[in-house]
């Protein structure tokens, strides 16, 4: 059957809202890993075609959705008091041993990006307090947005000697959730709603279940082997990139690889600046330093599916998502969109279905709905009907005001059309001899 008038597949790859969701995958960033992941705006985080809450995939896959909460709801009644919120707890397996590496312990409010703050130690303990994660490696692309109270509470309590002490009021508390990531599991998030200033911090455990191997990282070990001074400069390009200096994060940068030059981390971070200035030679060159000096670390993967997409070269795409799948299988979905999308393009339709198929699967909270998308169009194009109409409109469900809304509309209601008229075809008595 004939394509669908439709934006050109490429667009739509650009438009999928990945972000630091899909390319970040799992783990979130810092700690024993040290990178801060997530494509701070190169190709995987393109133009918000999704719900319009951002990737670092992370994880996509362990995130409970609470549900967006209108602007007028976010807003904090002013007389309410800040305060620092101080959490403990603990992480193990369903088969009760601790964690085999320490898990990022992560906040996610109103249904947004997670934010690491903190680790578990070798036996699944932890201590935080909420939004001072300074002293982390933390996700330089992880900022403070319009989805985190903590982005909107001033950051202090304005008290001799706590200057530096994030608050928060209890009333945001209550679309926050806790939750414990790590690469091949998966846990129940643990809400914040109804907590109070004076409660117990302990929180109690947070069981993991497995779900499989995984061999990809989403930080790189090579951070642990990197000499002090590479550690220096890569902590003090971390702060610069907070305060969006990329100028002075890329000197930094530059001088981490120079003392360590396996740093995979470091050259991972330069990639992004570089993908962010456009400078796109220079981007690729970086990534695929990181990936040489550690080879399962997911993240310049991930950003190099973004650039080939760009630059529609799709069997390379396809061949990235496929390593990016075979070293972890459940914590990216925006590579099995990206998977899909490369291999639609390339015509191999059953392939491109399953990778829709399988992305959905992880996607759990729909919180990459393109996903839907693209299976509504391989769908169409493999003249099932139905399948890419229930798609279609499960992608509306989610994304109902996403940039390409319209579009979609128009390519369900020429489905439906379609539909209709086999379906008349059918019914229609045949003409007797």
């Amino acid at each position: 059957m004939r394509r669908l008038a439709m934006l050109p597949v490429l667009a739509v790859v650009l438009s999928a809202q990945l972000g630091a969701q899909a390319t970040g995958g799992a783990g979130g960033a810092g700690g024993a890993g040290g990178s801060t992941g997530g494509s701070t705006g190169g190709a995987a985080g393109g133009a918000a075609g999704g719900t319009g809450s951002t990737a670092n995939p992370g994880s996509m896959g362990n995130t409970r959705q609470s549900g967006s909460i209108p602007n007028s709801q976010q807003q904090q009644p002013s007389f309410e008091r800040q305060m620092p919120v101080f959490l403990s707890g603990k992480v193990m397996l369903d088969d009760g041993t601790p964690p085999p590496e320490p898990v990022t312990i992560e906040r996610v409010c109103n249904g947004g990006s997670p934010r690491p703050e903190g680790y578990t130690d070798s036996k699944g303990r932890f201590s935080i307090q909420l939004g001072q994660n300074t002293q982390m490696l933390a996700d330089a692309s992880v900022g403070n947005g319009s989805d985190d109270p903590f982005a909107r509470s001033g950051g202090g309590l304005g008290m001799p000697g706590m200057s530096n002490t994030r608050g928060i009021t209890e009333s945001a508390l209550m679309t926050c959730e806790i939750r414990a990531s790590l690469p091949g599991f998966r846990g129940q998030a643990v809400s914040l709603a109804g907590r109070r200033f004076m409660d117990n911090p302990d929180i109690g455990t947070i069981i993991l279940k497995r779900l499989g191997k995984v061999e990809g990282r989403t930080t790189s070990m090579t951070t642990l082997e990197a000499p002090k001074e590479a550690r220096k400069s890569f902590e003090k390009a971390i702060n610069s990139l907070k305060k969006k200096k990329d100028s002075e994060a890329e000197k930094e940068l530059e001088k981490a690889v120079e003392h360590y030059p396996r740093f995979a981390a470091a050259w991972y971070e330069l990639g992004v600046i570089r993908e962010r200035a456009n400078q796109v030679e220079p981007a690729k060159d970086a990534y695929q330093k990181a990936l040489a000096a550690d080879a399962k670390f997911i993240k310049p993967y991930m950003q190099l599916a973004g650039l080939a997409a760009k630059e529609a070269k799709w069997q390379d795409v396809a061949d990235t998502t496929d390593r990016v799948i075979k070293l972890d299988p459940f914590d990216y979905p925006g590579a099995y969109f990206y998977n899909a999308v490369a291999n639609y393009n390339l015509q191999k339709m059953e392939p491109a279905e399953k990778s829709a198929r399988e992305g959905l699967k992880q996607d759990e909270q729909h919180r990459l709905p393109k996903l839907a998308h693209i299976l509504g169009i391989i769908l169409a194009e493999k003249n099932d009907l139905t399948g890419a109409a229930e798609h279609m409109k499960l992608y509306l469900k989610f994304a109902p005001q996403a940039k390409d809304a319209d579009l979609v509309r128009n390519q369900l209601l020429q489905v439906e059309k379609m539909s209709a008229s086999a379906k008349t075809e059918t019914a229609e008595p045949k003409p007797q001899p």
